[in-house]
């Protein structure tokens, strides 16, 4: 519980406005193949020629609960382009992450990484974590602690990677 609560207070003491995304240095993108809450599974390289936004998150983070919104509205404002959000839930279940998305109103998929082996391939060591993978399937950039993914700024640097 002490590190949960560590992991909230490092997110909490990361300002979420004025900030921009990090170009990625983290080496190679690590692989992602998890299970969605009704137990379809999503691998990284079936959204290959998107850009995608990987979230890791918990029901008990409070800066997740906040970022939610700007990540769905984010996902309305980009439809019909090739952009995806994939939610990645930390540690908890199906129940609480289905729960929370439909009380959330969320329309992507909710990923489940029950034994945290996800979270720590692409090394989320703060919640949330968000990772921004482009169409050739690289990390372009991450972002550790809550943002607003709507913001003008964040939302043209994901549009910017996409294929015209």
């Amino acid at each position: 519980m002490k590190a949960a609560a560590f992991v909230v207070l490092l997110a909490l003491a990361l300002p979420a406005s004025g900030q921009a995304l990090k170009e990625w240095k983290g080496g190679a993108t690590p692989a992602l193949a998890l299970e969605d809450v009704d137990g379809k599974l999503h691998r990284l390289a079936d959204y290959k020629g998107k850009v995608v936004l990987i979230n890791f998150w918990a029901t008990w983070c409070a800066p997740c609960r906040e970022e939610m919104p700007s990540m769905q509205a984010l996902r309305d404002g980009l439809q019909g382009k090739p952009f995806v959000v994939l939610a990645i839930n930390v540690g908890e279940g199906s129940r609480a992450a289905r729960d929370f998305a439909e009380k959330m109103a969320l329309r992507f998929p909710i990923l489940l990484d029950r034994d945290m082996n996800a979270t720590r391939a692409w090394s989320a060591r703060v919640l949330p974590a968000s990772y921004v993978v482009g169409p050739d399937g690289k990390v372009a950039y991450s972002y550790l602690g809550a943002i607003d993914w709507n913001a003008p700024q964040v939302k043209g640097r994901l549009e910017r990677l996409m294929p015209k």
